[in-house]
């Protein structure tokens, strides 16, 4: 098969996906190697896909939908990482992305996509395993997530949890 080809079956799949997709698995589905997948996604993104990279895998945009999508500020350290997120999502949020404030690069933005209890599980597994650091690490706990959630009262209990646990970044 062809890369152009394979790339419109690559956007197929992605768009028929309950979940990511690792770039390992399409990989496979396509027999060719998983850096080949890269450059396929690399590609599809160049010419306007709105594929979103995380840790876990590929996903296809999703439009926003009702609800609010706003950006909190929290502060942290690394042993709390679990419990901040699992207050978000216990109360009825979605963790969108992670952002930092670089002295040399400025914003960084990283990809969590983090809606469900397993995806979270997913995550602090992968983060357990990896050699990585947080974001947070180049802020001293500080930064900020994206999170989306139905109406203002779910974002209300999720800052009030999250001050309650001093983790929200409050004046």
């Amino acid at each position: 098969m062809d890369g152009a080809t394979r790339r419109i079956r690559i956007l197929k799949e992605l768009s028929q996906a309950e979940k990511t997709l690792s770039a390992t698995k399409l990989a496979n589905k396509f027999a060719v190697s998983r850096q080949i997948i890269v450059g396929d996604i690399a590609l599809l993104r160049a010419s306007g896909e709105e594929i979103i990279a995380t840790s876990r895998g590929y996903r296809l945009q999703v439009p926003k939908t009702d609800g609010l999508e706003v950006k909190i500020a929290v502060c942290h350290g690394p042993n709390q990482v679990k419990e901040e997120l699992t207050t978000i999502l216990e109360n009825g949020g979605e963790i969108v992305d992670v952002i930092v404030e670089h002295e040399l690069y400025g914003e960084i933005t990283g990809r969590l996509c983090i809606k469900t209890a397993d995806d979270l599980e997913d995550f602090m597994e992968k983060y357990q395993q990896s050699n990585s650091s947080l974001l947070s690490n180049l802020t001293g706990g500080i930064h900020l997530h994206t999170i989306r959630c139905q109406d203002q009262q779910a974002l209300d209990a999720i800052q009030q949890a999250l001050k309650e646990k001093g983790i929200l970044l409050a004046d």
